[in-house]
């Protein structure tokens, strides 16, 4: 791990006046801070943790002197108050505004409906005036006035409503889907009645503060994206609900937002936040594949198909040259295998993006306003514009010179659309963001990176690296730090970004309350998605919990798989991700101790289900990223073309992550007991295994078959 700062509080102590005013200064800062937190806590009814108040004098420390902070808190740290707390104090005295991003809408919602009022609201007596606080979302995320009132016109059926801003559409995966048919188009239209209604009563516009929810195609009929907004032309800017929550996030100390958001600032639109001194990232080790994510784009026929029906539609401008050259690119990608291109795109896949991109070029002059001729507002045009200017940029993007394409990663994909029609897509996505991390969201301004699982393989410097933070030349590296197909990032005027990384670990006894069962005398696993060894070690692990078995699989046919066999051999329930809204399976998860849960990755993370509904966690392979996985195959050969080892530092990095939060599902709370089964016997016998196992929580370690049975049938019968 980083070495500590070589002048420590103790030697300042003891030094020169000068150095013991510093320690003073130290001193009471972090008296401060612990007092602090103690009125949080007791507020909130809870007890001191010794890891909390490290962690709180630790940002309190980093905000005060700069120095960007990785710290890993372990589940029942109470990591929310350890950095709220110190990170209000600091915005309120110094005068500097703070922004919190996480990564889940759960966790948004909790720090912004309780933890945070709760801070500010114990806090405001003892500071020198209330903190403010606010919340700040994507455009899509926000009802428009202007829309409801009958501004833009309605969107057609053919409409990709979330191309331009997908973050919109991804918080809320429990009531995306489409409304097609008799039946789809009368729930669409009571949906959109009920929105039409409730713009009346809201008082935020917040998608959020309806409930229920609705469809992502029935909010698309009353929001719209930024590029689609008319801004300061609209007659209702006034009022407008995005607008607003913008003018009080420039008012507040304290903003929440969301990952998705620092994508977009990252990728080249930083005015989406409001100026801030001090970034706090919490669930941290999601940072890299949102920014990813936010920067990835998509080109298919839909999409071209889209902006020429808007620009025609919307614009009033003919588009019969950028419909033609959308029918060429579908004839020359639909024939194209699956997978990355390693040269750039194919000859005759390029000719047809340069034709789109040309064709897009000529339609962005025929919709903009002559020079000089002052147009009045027109939400058509605008949502126009916005199509063609989106697709654009994507095919301008993927014809670049070949410096840029260089940086990047293309390749073809298909899936089926909202139809249920086969589209074939071609992508874009960054080789890697941290530069954009560096640049655009730590350099120039103070960040605190934190999760309960940042240290991978017992060190931060991978997720140092990944985000644009470079190893320091006093540490001593362990486990893989090469950044894959990383930019070297502009120094800023102090040189490297300082850092350093901290792990105030757990008031949880890990090797007392849990077991890590591997199952080394399994074959490793291969092609299929369950072998018949792994079924009946699945079935004798179960049987002897008693149920209560979340299921962590690595794809959908292992998890159907093993919930079919375990439902013919058992008699407890057994769920399967997919069966029913996801909260709704968790829910009866956690009602009845007997009930097994399978499911793939959204279960990887963010299931806490603590007590008996958990006493057995199974994990059915190491996780590693699938071998044709575009993005992370490109990485790791960039890895590997300079000499480094591409599984390590893409792969092992990759899966060890997820088994840190896949194992993290077993203890919750301080009575929880239970056992973590791996039946992936390379944990224990493949050289990378011991990188990956210090990534986990620290249970005890057992290859005894017979042990593990033994926990779980005391804990099943006590």
């Amino acid at each position: 791990m980083p070495a500590q700062p070589s002048s420590t509080t103790d030697e300042r102590r003891s030094g020169t006046g000068g150095e013991r005013a510093t320690a003073a200064r130290e001193d009471a800062r972090d008296a401060d801070v612990d007092a602090l937190l103690d009125v949080a806590v007791g507020v909130l009814g809870g007890g001191r943790r010794d890891g909390q108040h490290t962690m709180a004098r630790a940002v309190a420390r980093s905000l005060d002197s700069g120095e960007h902070l990785l710290v890993q808190a372990g589940t029942g740290t109470g990591k929310s108050l350890g950095y709220l707390v110190p990170a209000v104090r600091h915005a309120v005295h110094a005068d500097e505004r703070v922004i919190v991003s996480t990564a889940t809408l759960a966790l948004q919602r909790q720090v912004l409906t309780r933890d945070l009022p709760l801070v500010a609201d114990a806090l405001a007596p003892r500071l020198p005036r209330k903190p403010q606080v606010a919340l700040l979302k994507g455009w899509h995320n926000y009802l428009c006035l202007h829309k409801v009132a009958g501004g833009y016109p309605e969107d057609d059926q053919g409409s990709l409503f979330d191309l331009p801003e997908r973050a919109g559409a991804a918080e809320h995966p429990a009531t995306s889907g489409s409304a097609s048919g008799p039946e789809g188009r009368e729930a669409l239209g009571a949906q959109v009645v009920r929105l039409r209604e409730w713009s009346d009563e809201t008082e935020t516009g917040d998608r959020d503060d309806l409930v229920p929810g609705v469809t992502d195609r029935a909010w698309r009929q009353v929001s719209v994206t930024s590029l689609e907004c008319l801004g300061s032309a609209c007659p209702l800017i006034e009022e407008c609900f995005p607008e607003r929550a913008r003018a009080q996030a420039r008012e507040a100390d304290v903003v929440v937002t969301n990952h998705a958001m620092l994508g977009i600032a990252a990728s080249g639109s930083p005015h989406v936040l409001p100026e801030h001194q001090v970034l706090v990232v919490d669930e941290a080790h999601e940072l890299v594949d949102r920014v990813t994510a936010q920067a990835t784009a998509e080109l298919s026929l839909p999409v071209v198909q889209h902006a020429s029906r808007a620009a025609r539609r919307h614009g009033g401008v003919p588009s019969s040259d950028l419909e033609a050259a959308g029918e060429a690119l579908a004839a020359a990608i639909v024939p194209l295998p699956e997978g990355r291109f390693r040269d750039g795109l194919p000859p005759a896949v390029h000719d047809a993006v340069a034709a789109v991109r040309d064709a897009a070029r000529t339609l962005l002059t025929l919709l903009r306003p002559e020079a000089g001729v002052t147009a009045p507002a027109d939400g058509g045009r605008k949502v126009a514009q916005s199509a063609v200017l989106t697709l654009f940029e994507t095919a301008e993007r993927m014809t670049g010179d070949p410096g840029d394409l260089a940086r990047s990663v293309l390749w073809c994909a298909r899936g089926e659309d909202r139809s249920g029609a086969v589209t074939t897509r071609l992508h874009a996505a960054p080789l890697a963001v941290n530069g954009l991390v560096r640049t655009q969201l730590l350099a120039n301004r103070t960040a605190v990176l934190t999760s309960a699982t940042l240290a991978l393989g017992g060190s931060f410097e991978p997720t140092a690296r990944s985000v644009g933070l470079e190893l320091r030349p006093d540490a001593e590296p362990v486990g893989p730090t090469t950044v894959p197909g990383a930019d070297p990032a502009p120094e800023t005027p102090e040189g490297p970004l300082r850092w350093r990384g901290l792990d105030v670990g757990s008031p949880f006894d890990y090797p007392r309350q849990g077991i890590c069962y591997v199952a080394r005398r399994l074959p490793p696993p291969g092609r299929e998605p369950a072998t018949d060894a792994q079924l009946d070690e699945i079935e004798a692990l179960v049987r002897a919990s008693g149920g209560a078995t979340l299921g962590l699989f690595s794809s959908r046919r292992a998890a159907a798989a093993a919930a079919e066999a375990m439902r013919e051999r058992l008699d407890v329930p057994v769920l399967l991700q997919g069966d029913d809204q996801l909260p709704t399976l968790v829910a009866q998860f956690a009602a009845d101790d007997a009930t097994c849960l399978f499911g793939t990755l959204a279960l990887w993370q963010g299931v806490d289900v603590p007590g008996r509904s958990c006493r057995l966690v199974l994990i059915d392979r190491i996780p590693f990223p699938r071998p044709d996985d575009p993005v992370r195959s490109a990485r790791s050969d960039v890895v590997a073309r300079a000499g480094g080892n591409g599984f390590m530092a893409v792969s092992a990095t990759h899966a060890a992550l997820l088994l840190a939060q896949g194992a993290g599902r077993l203890v919750r709370g301080p009575q929880d007991r239970g056992v973590v089964a791996v039946l992936d016997p390379r944990l224990a016998t493949a050289r990378y295994g011991e990188y990956l196992a210090r990534s986990m929580p620290p249970f005890w370690r057992t290859t005894d078959r017979d042990v593990a049975l033994a926990a779980l049938t005391r804990l099943r019968d006590a």
